[in-house]
């Protein structure tokens, strides 16, 4: 039996307009279902994760900023929630960068080649407070920073709470270097060591340093950060590097001779310029391999220094005091470093170890290649492992594991409840736990020891602040 083209092609249109009826009435709507269905994106992750959401661009960086999660891009930023990956709001923007902790985060955002910048809640993307004129911004869990130019000689430098509205302290500088411009520009302190597949940002911001060194035309000023005063205003030596860390000035020298690199290490009280402490022979990687000529800072984390002693092995240095706090055995290879511990892949290649620093003590021992990275955190280790690729995210302190993925997605950001991953434009929230629990380790606040403060190890043991704020009580810090 042959059936008319016709009828077959009026019986679609009927069909066609009863759905749309159904669905213009409210009764029954496929559409939304099926828009999912053809959208949805394959899983990230194994384990999947809470959830899943493509962005409008490849960030460049993500930061969980309290309940937000605060996706920076090329040429806009946008939050979204953290509990549902919804998004909350968007802006247009060359740049962003959060300030303040978990209670108090803002968002700052700006535009290359232009003043000022504004400061956006994180929830809500309403502007907190906003400044015309300052040419660079510089964000940390307790303070963010921002320079003004009236000309090329006269620039001040202003402290702000991260909700504040008025700044803490204002201080004079002789200009600032061509290259601090929009957010967190390069001063003169430790280049942090890097993992493929874990992002450099992972932890967020950090706690400001007792110091900052900025780079001015050739010289490097030392800044207090709790008072705003300069300290020092020091011009390197023809083979010296300078190099801010851990409340001290350090003044490295790598001098040419029998065809290898002379390496000394020479830390200045900031107050007086006397010597605190030196050391000879240690390697901080400053230097390339034409001349000894120092284009880099050191390797390094908060207040410490990674360097590589005579013999080849790497070595942690307290920056404040000049102890070592870790020396590796031959074969092994530093891969993280925070205040408190080192994590390092084991001489067989076959298993990452985390140490505490300052005593013979290991943390934990986790299996993994030859080729696997690390990163530390507030609140968690991450390891990333390749072949099969694999995400890890571990308590510090006890190498429990919080969350295990089978995904070849990055680790963009690490908060106290969970972190984000990414492949590409697709985001996803991992929480810790089955039932959410996080880490046992407090967050802390940067555990730089001021001039005279204790180091790691002490009393403070790192989770009092660069300046010892958060402990009431002197000698009541905590026990991590």
């Amino acid at each position: 039996m042959r059936v008319a083209k016709g009828s077959v092609r009026g019986g679609l249109l009927l069909g066609l307009a009863v759905v749309v009826a159904l669905a213009a009435t409210g009764v029954w709507n496929p559409f939304p279902g099926l828009w999912d269905w053809v959208d949805r994106s394959e899983p990230i992750s194994e384990p999947d994760v809470v959830w899943q959401q493509r962005v409008g661009g490849t960030p460049r960086s993500v930061t969980i900023a309290g309940d937000a999660v605060v996706v920076e891009q090329r040429t806009r930023v946008e939050a979204r929630s953290l509990a549902t990956g919804t998004q909350l709001w968007e802006r247009k923007a060359d740049w962003a960068a959060v300030a303040g902790g978990d209670r108090d985060p803002v968002v700052a955002v700006g535009k290359l080649l232009v003043k000022g910048y504004e400061l956006l809640d994180p929830t809500t993307g309403v502007t907190r407070r906003r400044d015309d004129d300052a040419v660079a911004v510089w964000t940390y869990r307790n303070l963010l920073l921002d320079a003004r130019c009236t000309d090329a000689t006269d620039c001040t430098l202003s402290a702000w709470d991260p909700r504040g509205t008025a700044p803490l302290w204002t201080a004079f500088l002789p200009g600032v270097h061509s290259g601090l411009l929009a957010d967190n520009p390069g001063l003169r302190g430790t280049r942090r060591l890097t993992a493929t597949r874990i992002d450099d940002g992972v932890a967020g911001a950090e706690a400001a340093p007792p110091l900052l060194g900025f780079p001015v035309d050739g010289r490097v000023h030392v800044v207090d950060t709790a008072t705003g005063r300069v300290l020092q205003n020091v011009e390197p030596g023809r083979e010296e590097r300078l190099s801010v860390v851990g409340g001290r000035l350090l003044r490295i020298n790598a001098r040419s001779q029998d065809g290898t690199c002379y390496f000394a290490i020479s830390a200045r009280d900031s107050a007086t310029g006397q010597e605190a402490w030196q050391r000879a022979g240690i390697n901080l990687r400053t230097a390339d391999s034409a001349g000894c000529v120092q284009r880099e800072d050191p390797q390094g984390a908060r207040n410490v220094l990674i360097g590589v002693a005579p013999d080849g092995r790497e070595t942690v240095i307290d920056g404040y005091d000049g102890r070592l706090l870790w020396v590796g055995e031959p074969g092994t290879k530093l891969i993280a470093v925070d205040d408190r511990s080192a994590v390092f892949r084991a001489a067989d290649k076959r298993s990452v170890i985390a140490r505490e620093l300052g005593i013979e003590k290991v943390l934990w021992t986790r299996q993994a290649s030859g080729k696997a990275g690390a990163a530390l955190t507030p609140y968690a280790a991450v390891v990333a492992d390749e072949k099969p690729s694999r995400l890890a995210a571990l308590d510090p302190r006890t190498g429990r594991e919080l969350a295990a993925l089978r995904t070849s997605a990055n680790a963009l950001a690490v908060g106290s409840q969970g972190m984000i991953i990414g492949e590409g434009r697709e985001i996803g929230y991992v929480r810790f736990g089955a039932s959410g629990s996080s880490p046992t380790r407090p967050p802390g606040d940067g555990g730089n020891p001021g001039p005279g403060g204790p180091g790691p190890g002490g009393p403070n043991n790192g989770d009092c602040g660069p300046k010892g704020e958060l402990c009431p009580d002197p000698g009541g810090g905590k026990d991590g």
